[in-house]
């Protein structure tokens, strides 16, 4: 409908501003200039202490320093009566006395009929009230007060109960002159496919009547109270009053209750709702026999910028949840989302409630899980994740996941999430071994579950071995960490290898941690968080050690072909150096067992897989001998070999 010129603004002009947001806020009489028409108050839109929200009536503007909600009369009553924009004109006219100008013939023709069907709805809604009076419908009160449902229960939520007849509301409707057009259209009886009279909707159930955000009768849902029953739970038939995508069960009475600072409870059933609104949560809400849909969700978010979804404790329950998670990802915008509080296996909220009471829900809402953290469990829960294919494999499909939000600043803050949360599982699971447990021998490629085991005392050449060993490795680690921060675009390449580095440094760890949690975000904001957590002096030193200034990409920030080489190089470096030292260890632990050839072979392969991956484009000045077998080998690794080739050739054999 199209509204003629001027007609708003005779409106704007009929209404003071003032008058119509005072029906929802407490003024602030130390801040507010009636005289002026400036006046103050807590924001009806965020809930705060402060009066912050500031009403210029001369203009007809409001605005909210603190969530910056601003507007008119109009999108006042739009934000905080939860309707559209031509609901929120008539209702204005209506308070103004100013008529709403005449609607073109179809759509008033509409309207008109809108009206007679909710008024044909109206008269059922009495019907099935008087009937849960009679004697017929003992069984239905005796379920009810089982259930807990007090006699004022029953009137707020005007319970009724239909007849187990073919015809009792049709005929009481029919005496009453109500067309029986009008009947069918309203989804109150359906034709006979036997061509005889139309037979009642619903037959033998107690009804709880459906209600728009306006309080119109739109619809019934009836549960069965034959256990035979194909249908539990029956709804009315869509009809032009009832879209069951569109609405929500109690949504008039939640919206109020929202708007007064509870919390927007999406519950399963009729039921549910009813025991959470007699417990105090007045903010409940149901989907009405269907899965929860984009409509509803768009309603939910109209009312609340968190709604909880506090679904049954069940496999089902879980399913349900998982497929709102599903439908809210590619409708998430800034500030609002989903909360799930997770019931107890078996139970649903009216369950819990008569179980333990209000105190047990509340908790349970206090500790509603954000929509992200169930999202992680849903791919990882009961998932063993024990190899890089099944690892890859939880990547994607969290990936495929994520790239369905729309929003760019809010798929940033996911991925963000889900890599702390990946972090926190799989750095779990990097242990030393328990005391006197002896480490198995190292292969290539495999991550080393612990540093090597120092060598034992007493001898000043065990004291340099390892010295130079914890040097070499930290040397290492440091430009791995350097070229990782200078270039954090990197990362997500080595992410793996950098799970696995097994720190020389807790100085180390904790720059590696750091990398791993924030590198996503950029350099910038990864050097903030590595100064806030270790202070400024910690990368100031890092980038500052000679061996690391030199690298070229430490030198070249953001070139990510020189730090993919660098990671690359240091990463074989170690590995090989790695290998030497285990293939050293085990050595020693078997001589007398292999013979001298043997020793030698093993020891002569290691290093050179060792000096093969020093020999990398970016090499440091190191000095390297020629081995027999054409080998370059670091002359301090030839020390220690040859060192050790004595200890072979003096050895006794073991027994």
């Amino acid at each position: 409908m199209s509204l003629p010129p001027g007609f708003l603004d005779e409106l704007r002009t009929r209404l003071s501003l003032v008058d119509v947001v005072g029906r929802k806020v407490m003024w602030d009489a130390r801040k507010s200039n009636q005289g002026k028409g400036d006046m103050w108050a807590p924001c009806p839109f965020h809930h705060e202490k402060s009066a912050s929200f500031h009403v210029d009536d001369r203009k007809g503007f409001y605005y909210c320093f603190g969530c910056h909600a601003k507007g008119d009369a109009i999108s006042f009553v739009r934000e905080t009566e939860n309707v559209g924009f031509m609901e929120a004109v008539e209702i204005l006219a209506g308070e103004a006395g100013l008529p709403m100008p005449a609607r073109d013939p179809q759509a008033q023709q509409k309207a008109d009929r809108r009206t007679v069907l909710s008024e044909v709805m109206e008269q059922a809604v009495q019907f099935f009230r008087l009937q849960l009076r009679t004697g017929a419908a003992g069984a239905a009160r005796a379920y009810l007060d089982r259930r807990g449902l007090a006699p004022a229960t029953l009137e707020r939520f005007e319970i009724g109960f239909a007849p187990d007849s073919w015809q009792g509301l049709w005929d009481h409707l029919r005496a009453k002159d109500v067309s029986e057009e009008l009947i069918l259209a309203a989804g109150l009886a359906r034709p006979s496919q036997k061509g005889g009279r139309p037979y009642d909707t619903f037959r033998g159930r107690i009804i709880f009547p459906i209600r728009d955000a306006r309080g119109r009768a739109i619809a019934f849902g009836g549960r069965a109270m034959d256990p035979n029953d194909n249908a539990k739970y029956l709804n009315s038939p869509e009809t032009e009053l009832f879209d069951k995508s569109r609405n929500l069960y109690n949504i008039g009475p939640a919206r109020e209750a929202c708007g007064k600072g509870l919390p927007l409870i999406v519950a399963e059933g009729y039921m549910d709702v009813i025991a959470l609104v007699e417990a105090g949560f007045g903010g409940a809400v149901a989907p009405l026999g269907t899965a929860v849909t984009e409509e509803q969700l768009r309603l939910m978010w109209r009312m609340a910028d968190e709604p909880i979804i506090a679904l049954d404790g069940d496999t089902a329950g879980l399913r349900a949840a998982h497929r709102v998670i599903d439908l809210a990802l590619p409708l998430l915008e800034a500030g609002k989302s989903l909360r799930f509080a997770l019931m107890p296996e078996g139970q649903d909220p009216d369950d819990l409630l008569r179980a333990k009471g209000a105190k047990a829900v509340q908790a349970l809402l206090d500790q509603a899980l954000p929509m992200v953290q169930l999202l992680w469990r849903r791919e990882t829960e009961g998932k063993v994740l024990d190899s890089p294919e099944r690892k890859a494999a939880l990547d994607k499909a969290l990936r495929e996941k994520i790239t369905r939000i729309t929003d760019p600043s809010i798929r940033s803050h996911y991925g963000q999430e889900i890599k702390e949360l990946r972090w926190q599982l799989f750095s779990a699971g990097r242990r030393k071994p328990a005391p006197g447990q002896k480490r198995p021998p190292w292969k290539p490629g495999q991550k080393r579950w612990a540093p090597p085991e120092p060598p034992r005392a007493g001898t000043k050449a065990s004291l340099l071995a390892a010295a130079d060993e914890a040097a070499f490795t930290a040397m290492r680690e440091a430009v791995i960490l350097a070229a990782a921060i200078r270039t954090p675009a990197v990362v997500q390449k080595f992410e793996h290898a950098l799970e696995n580095l097994d720190c020389a440094t807790p100085e180390h760890a904790r720059l590696r941690d750091l990398i791993l949690r924030h590198a996503e975000r950029g350099a910038e904001a990864l050097c903030e968080e590595i100064e806030h957590a270790l202070g400024h002096d910690a990368l100031e030193n890092l980038l500052a050690m000679r061996h690391v200034a030199i690298i070229p990409c430490i030198r070249k920030p953001g070139d990510i072909d020189l730090a993919r080489m660098t990671l690359a190089e240091e990463f074989a470096k170690l590995t090989a150096h790695h290998g030497l030292q285990a293939e050293i260890e085990e050595a020693a632990e078997d001589l007398g067992h292999v013979s001298d050839e043997a020793v030698t072979w093993r020891l002569g392969q290691a290093a050179e897989a060792r000096n093969r991956a020093a020999s990398g484009s970016q090499e440091d000045n190191t000095e390297y001998d020629t081995g027999p077998n054409g080998a370059r080998i670091n002359r301090d690794e030839r020390n220690r070999l040859n060192a050790l080739l004595d200890q072979i050739a003096h050895a006794k054999p073991r027994k």
